[in-house]
Order: C-alpha cells, then sequence, then structure tokens
C-alpha cells in the first residue's frame, strides 16, 4: 500500500519542528515503508529437501510484488534489466554450466493419472507407454507422441506402512508432498525433465551458482542393465528443474533423441503387439515433433530470471515488455531463457499493475497459489490437420480451444505478415490464409521465419495451465538440417489480439 505522509505533517503557522528535523523524519518514513514493501517473501533452505520439506508460502503477502520492487541484487549478483524488445539484441554467448543433449518429459501431478492420461491420449493421440503402479506410493503414467512425453502421477490412497515404505516410488516423489502440491495447485506441472549429458555435474553446477537442492544425483534401476540419474533443483514455485542422464551397460552415455523411449525407468510398457495378420491402427493426428517451450508464471521476473540463469548459465533468447505486449486493459512483462542449443525455451512472464483490469498473470498467481507453468508449447507439421481433427474430438472429451480472433484481425493479416519484398520468405497463399481463419490459427512472423500458433482453454478446473500448438516455417539452413528453436519469433504481432481474446475468455477476475 502507499500512503500519503502530507496530512500528517505541521501546518506552518504552527511550527513545532525545523525543516531541517521535518525533513529527517520524512526521509525515515519512506525508508520504512520501502523496507516493508522491499521485505523478501520466502528465505531459500540450503540444501537438499524433499517437497514434504519445503517452506510453507502465504501468497497473498507477495503475489503483488512488481519487477520494480525486486531486490538491487539476486544472490550476489546483478539484476538483470529489461530493455523492451525494439532494444533487445539477440546473442549467443553458448553459456551453459552443464551439457544439455534436450527435453526429455515434463512431470504433471494429479489426483487421477489415468484419467488425466487418458483426455491427452484422448485429445492428441498419444500412446500409453508405460505405467507405474504402487499402492504404498503412487499411480504414475506415461504418454508420448512423437517427441512429447508426459508423466501423469497420482498420490496412492492410503500412506505407506511400514512394510512398503522402501518399496520404489516415481522420481523425487513424496506423498504428502505431493498432495499439498495438489491441493495447492490443483493440476499442474511438478518437473521439467532435461536430459543431460551428466546429471552429477550438472546437479553440481546448479547448486554451485545459486540453485536450491530438492533431490540430490540418486541412481535408478534400469532393466537394460545400464545406469539412470536422476537429480532435482528448484525452478520457480513449486516446480522443479529435473536433470538426469543414463548410460547403457557398456557405460556409454545414452544419446538424446526425442522420439526414444524415455529415459525415465521403472515403468511397465503398456504397448501391444497387433494380433498376428492385422494391422496395427494408424493415429489419426500426426505425432507432436516436440515441446517448444514452456512458459512460467512468476510474481518477479527479474529475481526468476537472474537466479535461473546463474544456476544454469541459460541465455536471454527474447524480451517483450507491457508496451510490447499488452493492451490498455492490463499487460505482462516476459524474457525468454534458452540453452546453447536453443532448442530448451523457458520463456518467463510476471504481470504488470495500474490497468483497469488485472493481469492475467496475477489472476494465474493468485488461482495457483504461487508461480507456476503457465502453458506448454507443443511443436507440429502440420498445424492446419492437427487443430481440424484436435475441434473434431473437442465435443468427445478431447480439448477445447480459445475463442477465435475477430474478423478485423484476419482482415489485416496479409499486411501485418508483409515485411519488406524478399520473395525468399516465408508465405502463406489465399487458401491457407482462408484455413487459418476457418480454423482460428493466428499467424505471425519475423525476420527468420513465420510461425503459426492456436491456444487451449485451460486443460484443468482452475484457469491456469493451457496448451499451445505452434508451427515454425523457415529456419531450415540448408532444407536438411534441424529447424532452429524459436523460429518466427513468439508471436509478437499477436499479443495484442491474444490479450483481448484472454480478458474476455477469463472476465473480470477482480
Amino acid at each position: 500500500r502507499t500512503f500519503s505522509v502530507v496530512g500528517l505533517l505541521p501546518q506552518p503557522a504552527e511550527p513545532i519542528l525545523s525543516s531541517a528535523n521535518m525533513a529527517v523524519l520524512f526521509a525515515l518514513a519512506i525508508f520504512a515503508l520501502q523496507a516493508v514493501a522491499h521485505r523478501p517473501p520466502h528465505v531459500a533452505l540450503s540444501g537438499t529437501r524433499r517437497a514434504s520439506q519445503r517452506v510453507s508460502r502465504e501468497p497473498k503477502a507477495w503475489l503483488s510484488m512488481s519487477s520494480s520492487s525486486a531486490p538491487t541484487s539476486v544472490q550476489g549478483g546483478a539484476t538483470p534489466q529489461l530493455v523492451g524488445f525494439a532494444n533487445f539484441k539477440r546473442t549467443n554467448p553458448k553459456s551453459d554450466r552443464f551439457e544439455v543433449l534436450g527435453l526429455d518429459h515434463l512431470e504433471m501431478y494429479c489426483s487421477d493419472a489415468q484419467t488425466a492420461s487418458g483426455r491427452f491420449m484422448l485429445g492428441l493421440d498419444m500412446d500409453c507407454v508405460g505405467k507405474f503402479e504402487s499402492e504404498a506410493h503412487a499411480c504414475s503414467v506415461l504418454v508420448q507422441s512423437g517427441g512429447v512425453r508426459f508423466l501423469f502421477t497420482a498420490p496412492a490412497g492410503n500412506a505407506p506402512d511400514g512394510e512398503t515404505a522402501n518399496a520404489p516410488a516415481p522420481i523425487g516423489f513424496e506423498r504428502s508432498g505431493a498432495q499439498k502440491f495438489i491441493e495447492d495447485h490443483g493440476m499442474a506441472i511438478r518437473a521439467i525433465g532435461l536430459h543431460v549429458a551428466d546429471c552429477e555435474a550438472a546437479y553440481a553446477a546448479c547448486v554451485a551458482n545459486g540453485g536450491a537442492g530438492v533431490l540430490e544425483p540418486v541412481q535408478l534401476a534400469s532393466e537394460d542393465g545400464g545406469t539412470v540419474l536422476a537429480s532435482e533443483v528448484e525452478l520457480y514455485g513449486d516446480v522443479v528443474l529435473r536433470l538426469i542422464s543414463a548410460t547403457t551397460a557398456s557405460g556409454e552415455a545414452v544419446p538424446f533423441s526425442p522420439t526414444c523411449p524415455s529415459l525415465v525407468p521403472g515403468y511397465a510398457s503398456t504397448l501391444e503387439s497387433p494380433p498376428p495378420g492385422e494391422a496395427s491402427v494408424s493415429p489419426e493426428l500426426a505425432p507432436l515433433v516436440r515441446f517448444d517451450h514452456i512458459v512460467g508464471n512468476v510474481p518477479v521476473l527479474t529475481e526468476a530470471w537472474g537466479r535461473i540463469s546463474r544456476m544454469t548459465g541459460f541465455h536471454q533468447f527474447a524480451e517483450f515488455t507491457a508496451e510490447d505486449v499488452g493492451t490498455v486493459d492490463s499487460g505482462l512483462n516476459s524474457i525468454v531463457l534458452a540453452s546453447n542449443s536453443e532448442m530448451v525455451l523457458l520463456p518467463m512472464n510476471e504481470p504488470t499493475f495500474g490497468t483497469r483490469r488485472k493481469s492475467q498473470i496475477q489472476s494465474y498467481l493468485e488461482i495457483n497459489r504461487g508461480a507456476g507453468v503457465q502453458h506448454i508449447a507443443l511443436l507440429t507439421r502440420d498445424i492446419f490437420a492437427t487443430v481440424r481433427e484436435m475441434r473434431r474430438r473437442s465435443a468427445r472429451g478431447g480439448f477445447t480451444f480459445m475463442p477465435r480472433p475477430s474478423e478485423e484481425y484476419y482482415r489485416t493479416l496479409p499486411e501485418r505478415l508483409a515485411l519488406g519484398d524478399d520473395d525468399d520468405a516465408p508465405k502463406l497463399n489465399s487458401a491457407q490464409l482462408a484455413e487459418a481463419e476457418e480454423l482460428g490459427i493466428l499467424v505471425d512472423r519475423d525476420d527468420q521465419g513465420m510461425l503459426l500458433q492456436i491456444f487451449t482453454a485451460p486443460v484443468g478446473d482452475r484457469k491456469t495451465l493451457f496448451l499451445e500448438f505452434i508451427q515454425r516455417i523457415g529456419c531450415d539452413d540448408d532444407g536438411t538440417a534441424e529447424q532452429r528453436g524459436g523460429c518466427g519469433g513468439f508471436g509478437k504481432g499477436n499479443f495484442a489480439e491474444l490479450f483481448k481474446t484472454v480478458e474476455d475468455f477469463f472476465g473480470d477476475e477482480d
């Protein structure tokens, strides 16, 4: 709260204090108010701990902090500063503190793993490739489509007793901690699983550079005689960055492949071969390519940005401020962190204040009871076919989409997509533009490529987590190389229209 001290000062006709003393008192009052405003909401414990040992957070005391109230330094380092889209210059310093091979999986905590995973299987034609079932700990289901893998994990109904307490459990799982996570956040992402070259080295680098350990490196059982190591460090809120590496029985490192089975061991295969003489059923939805980016919402962007960047070495890939993103009603500030390869992209948003409506990011932080993953962007090679089939499945339990953009958006789209006279730049023909309008797909481009995107409505009961589907066109260096990460940008030209849609969908949350 902001207080006015004008009415508290003595009137000139009744001088009680000298002007010098008044100035001292005024300065002390301002100092006291600033001290309250800058009081840190949470002091992280050092060392490793389980989820149940985390310090409890009272969200109302810190959810409305903005970057303007961030500390002047974060863990001894300089606080990064926002400069805006127009002033940001992209560079890649190759500064990762450990070797990142790719994004292996996301784990979602929920109250019913089979039901939640079943919706993703129906809505996205995902295969159930493994199950972990333990009456002592949890049920966890692994589903996959192409290079996209989700773990859905739900705590068991009964607490483990003396005989079952030491039974195998999913990575980093602790029953009471999982129950508290679901109570606080509902169905939400708990872990972002990175495939790294060396789990132990990655964990040590994170902790040595200010990261808070959650799970020290542990060896997991592997069915093929190899070794799997996993560890976890805090990312933001109750979300952890999971570091996982694997070696074969001969001691060779397991290379990263988006479409290979997940590194997570202990999941019994559920894939069955078709009966002899019968062909397997072809999926109606083309497999997804990979995770494109994972977006988090945080109360103070500069704090999370500085801490995660120092911990991992990830560099800044893009930046947008309220002037670039928002509408007259609400706004946000956003940055994107990237690994050396720029194939692991972690955008983060913070709310801005002073607009007519509460920022949608602020609403998220309140509903989610703190920071967390806001949306997951999934890359497809044919967004038109993907969205058409997904819309067909919506009425049968699949995913629904946010309302379509306005007619004005599509009327002005061809003009907005015409950037100069570059004949080699990717383009959409009139039929493709008409199909984009029919399906409600947004289109944008930058100086490197083109982006097509669409967003689902929230996937759970809370208005928090949702999905984004993306197709990127361009950025193929020689026609055979893997498309560069972030090609075509992140939809800056669509932000205003998207914000209007989201504001209308969510309504006034005050």
